[in-house]
This record gives structure tokens, sequence and C-alpha cells, in this order.
């Protein structure tokens, strides 16, 4: 949906599990941690450019790593990459699993106010601020044990009560979902129903992935951590990720498999009256 991404930061404090990142083609891991300190003259350049070329875009904070991590609260390098984007008017996409994003609702009131949307989505939107909230479960038990640095869950339900007063358009991404862990009915239900009391604007979702060989590769740490506290679905979670054919893992579960969640989520959507889709 976005032109452009931005990350501010490269490798993230949360450090979740079964983060995409650590083993994967786009990093080495979420440990290895650095801040664009350059980040806010290159957006400026390219928001210029894009202006001299009369094209607008919308640009979507934290992709691949949190925009307010812990280290925002003493930086204010979101911050300040926001004021840009209020003063070339143009509308953003935050992405995060942070409350600290309240801090911040004075900028994003005014990029709401001002920014304008791409000719392609102008009618498709109805803010100028989309904001993303990220859960991959609602239980306390396995939130510790897979998000232990992430802020609460109580938190970012608070966020989202606290930003739905605003303009803004609010949702879910409901991802990575834990197979056998939290993917089945019952589990999936009561996520949703409890996103739904939140009156959030759209739920999107997705399966987990997970990627590399090496310790602190996300597909390692993530089978080390339920075969210590879930054993009795580790063969089960190995197998998912198997390839039979040749012998090595899949970073992906089946077509199958994704298919058949997608189901029950797009099922469970429409009882609460959600949409999957931010348009």
């Amino acid at each position: 949906m976005e032109d452009y991404s931005l990350n501010p930061y490269i490798g993230c404090s949360f450090d979740c599990s079964y983060c995409y990142i650590n083993g994967s083609k786009y990093a080495k891991n979420t440990n290895s941690f650095y801040v664009k300190s350059n980040s806010a003259s290159l957006l400026k350049s390219e928001l210029k450019s894009l202006l001299r070329k009369n094209k607008r875009a919308l640009i979507s904070f934290g992709s691949s790593t949190d925009p307010y991590q812990d280290i925002e609260s003493e930086l204010y390098l979101t911050r300040n990459l926001l004021k840009l984007m209020y003063r070339f008017k143009f509308p953003v996409h935050i992405i995060t699993k942070s409350d600290l994003v309240l801090r911040d609702i004075d900028i994003l009131r005014k990029i709401n106010d001002v920014a304008i949307l791409p000719d392609d989505i102008v009618n498709k939107l109805k803010s100028n601020v989309i904001i993303t909230y990220s859960f991959s479960t609602i239980d306390k038990e396995v939130f510790s044990i897979f998000e232990p640095n992430v802020p609460s869950i109580e938190k970012r339900f608070k966020a989202i009560e606290r930003l739905k007063k605003e303009d803004f358009l609010v949702g879910v991404s409901f991802m990575p979902i834990l197979p056998f862990i939290a993917d089945n009915n019952e589990s999936i239900d009561k996520a949703i129903f409890e996103f739904s009391k939140l009156d959030i604007d759209y739920l999107l979702y997705g399966s987990l992935s997970l990627f590399g060989n090496k310790e602190f590769d996300s597909r390692i740490k993530y089978f080390n951590l339920v075969k210590k506290y879930f054993p009795e679905y580790y063969s089960k979670t190995k197998n998912l990720f198997y390839n039979n054919r040749t012998g090595l893992y899949k970073d992906y579960p089946s077509f199958k498999y994704q298919e058949d969640l997608s189901k029950k989520i797009r099922y469970y959507s429409s009882k609460y009256n959600i949409k999957n889709t931010i348009f």
C-alpha cells in the first residue's frame, strides 16, 4: 500500500523471538543496533525530490524495526522525522508495538490536518495518519515468553483507545499468529473479540515465518522457546517448517496451512464486523 518505507533505526530493543529480521536477507539480527543519524537529512532530500516531480506518497514508519522502541524516548529521531512529514505535507503510516506514539499526538494531528494523499488513494482513505499496532497474542503468559521486552498488551490497548479519540485510522496487525499456540479457533475468536472492543478500523493478519540456522536467528530462537515452554508442540512446529523433499527447513508454512489460517481470521473478523484491509 505504501509508496515508501522509513526505518530510523537498524535493530530493535524489543527483540521479539520470532522477528523475521533475524536470519533473513533484510539484516543480520535485531541485536545489532544502529541509529540512522542522517535519516532526517535524507528524508528531507527525498521529500523535496518528490515535490519537484509533483508527486505525493504515503510513507510508512516501522516496516523492519519499531520506530518507537526504547531509545526513541531519548533521541526523538522519529518525532523529528514526523516534523518533516508535517512540513512537506506527506501522509504517514506508523507500525509499532509501543505506546510511546502517544507522545507525538500533537504532530500527528498537524500531519492529519495538512497532508495530501496520493491521487490513487485519496478517495479510499479517511485519514492522513494511519497507526497499526502489532500483536502476536493477547495471552499474557505467551506474550511474556516470546515478547519479554515489548510494552504490555494493556499499554497497547490503552494506546489504541486513546488514538481512536483522534481522527486517525487505527488498526491491528495480528501477526505472526503462533502455530498450535495461538492459531486454534478459540484463541483466534477471543483475540479478535478483544480487538473489536477497541473499535479498530481494520485487522491485518499473517502466519509465522522463520529464518536462519544460527543461534540468534529467528528459527533457532523460536524453536528453542517452543521446546522449553510448549514441548507438546515442538515436533509439530518443526514439521510445519520442514521440507521433506529437500530435507531442509522452509521459511514459511505450507500454502494450505496459510490458507486455512486465513479462512479462520476472515471468519472471526466478519463475526465481529472488522474488515481485513486498510482501505
